[in-house]
């Protein structure tokens, strides 16, 4: 029901107790028991709400102390036949609460415990003055409508306010992870005192920190176009790293997720640094699930390095698939890193023989390049690969004297092999780039 309806409702149940006598005759029984009432509901809530003592806030209950008695002071109101009020007093206390993220569950069984102290409350003050001629089983009915439709008014609004107010901080929490993520990714100027009381205040100046950048996508590339999917994928990220003890920033960049990792890197100047910053996280990014794909950075020990963090992580991210998920760019063999970057570019270099020896190695269904990698594999070692192949090592000498007739080049020695596997990658860099 919504809040108008709410309070239309208690209007009703406001007339009634005026319309059989009761409002405004009960006054003055209510106001003597208002001091012991006060005291009843704060000791049933705190006895039967944990959250009230339980919460490291210390605010928390002598501002429970203001808002119950601020409800003993609207019913004694209402209670001299005044009209019922816009419960300010109720949006105020559900949007601090919202604020410091205390339970809303907390709040509304709070004023369910007060329900029964009210009801008992205004009943006995109403029984107190009846007489003989007055219809005792009307009174008690009315005002436990009453109380009933108090409950539930301040209770509406209490959830709309504290869910609003939610939304509102999440939103402005959504801007400034934002606004963070792009200073720390894109780089920063540090002239720039905006800029700087951004992450001083977020924690990211703090002495003695190592950084770490993952970027994830889910396996269906597609699913990146979807902006709900995209947004679990985030929370689901997020949800995963929540138990590691490092400050973890989650956000989207690119049609990626991205999240940028701090932790302390020593504990004092002289004492020994902890393990990298990397190795701690991939253990519970492994844990993401089997459809998403994860690149991770090198540890950046200071903001001013994220972006080439980020670049990192970007490019491990085009090395992970279904069988490698989390992929750590410190993991990456220099000659991957360099076939990948310039495979696609120096496809028109390639040497005068390229096509010959492609054209020869289609027509033996890729055993001349199987030859090149297992004699590579078995550090040239000829009997190795043979066995490794499978085949005689008179095989290998008649598929290595195939690929001179071809190339010209002795693929036994270091740098002809070398060149030769070198040509294989970047063409197949070529083919398989999209």
């Amino acid at each position: 029901m919504t809040q108008p309806a709410r309070k239309s409702q208690l209007d009703a149940a406001l007339r009634a107790l005026s319309n059989i006598g009761v409002i405004p005759a009960i006054t003055s029984a209510v106001h003597g028991r208002a001091d012991s009432v006060l005291t009843d509901l704060r000791e049933t809530i705190v006895a039967e709400i944990p959250a009230f003592v339980a919460s490291g806030n210390p605010d928390v209950l002598p501002e429970l102390d203001r808002h119950t008695a601020e409800h003993v002071h609207e019913i004694c109101r209402l209670c001299r036949g005044s009209m019922v009020g816009e419960f300010d007093f109720v949006r105020g206390y559900a949007r601090h609460r919202a604020a410091h993220k205390f339970p809303l569950e907390a709040i509304l069984h709070a004023y369910r415990c007060g329900h029964k102290i009210i009801a008992s409350w205004l009943r006995k003050a109403a029984l107190e003055m009846a007489d003989d001629s007055s219809d005792t089983e009307q009174i008690i009915t009315s005002i436990s409508d009453f109380a009933i439709e108090y409950t539930d008014t301040i209770s509406t609004i209490a959830t709309c306010e504290y869910v609003n107010q939610t939304r509102r901080l999440a939103e402005a929490e959504g801007d400034r992870r934002t606004e963070l993520l792009t200073v720390l990714l894109s780089g920063y100027d540090e002239s720039d005192g905006r800029v700087a009381k951004l992450l001083r205040r977020s924690g990211f100046l703090d002495q003695r920190q190592s950084f770490c950048v993952a970027v994830a996508h889910s396996v269906d590339p597609n699913e990146m176009e979807n902006p709900a999917r995209v947004r679990r994928l985030a929370e689901s990220l997020g949800d995963t790293l929540r138990p590691l003890p490092v400050r973890t920033l989650v956000g989207l960049r690119e049609d990626k997720v991205v999240a940028v990792f701090s932790a302390v890197r020593r504990m004092a100047g002289w004492t020994a640094p902890q393990t990298a910053l990397a190795e701690r996280v991939r253990p519970q990014l492994l844990k993401a699930g089997n459809a998403v794909l994860i690149g991770m950075s090198t540890d950046a020990p200071s903001t001013s390095h994220i972006p080439k963090a980020y670049q990192e992580a970007t490019l491990a991210l085009d090395f992970a698939d279904v069988e490698h998920r989390v992929v750590q760019y410190s993991d990456l063999p220099v000659r991957r890193l360099l076939v990948h970057l310039v495979g696609d570019t120096i496809q028109p270099a390639l040497p005068p023989w390229a096509d010959d020896y492609f054209t020869a190695d289609a027509k033996t269904r890729g055993s001349l390049t199987a030859t090149l990698r297992a004699y590579a594999d078995a550090d040239m070692n000829l009997l190795q690969a043979a066995k490794t192949l499978g085949v005689h090592p008179n095989t290998i000498y008649a598929r290595m004297q195939k690929i001179a007739d071809v190339t010209g080049m002795n693929a036994l020695t270091y740098h002809a092999l070398t060149e030769l596997l070198l040509a294989v990658d970047c063409r197949r860099q070529g083919i398989t780039q999209p």
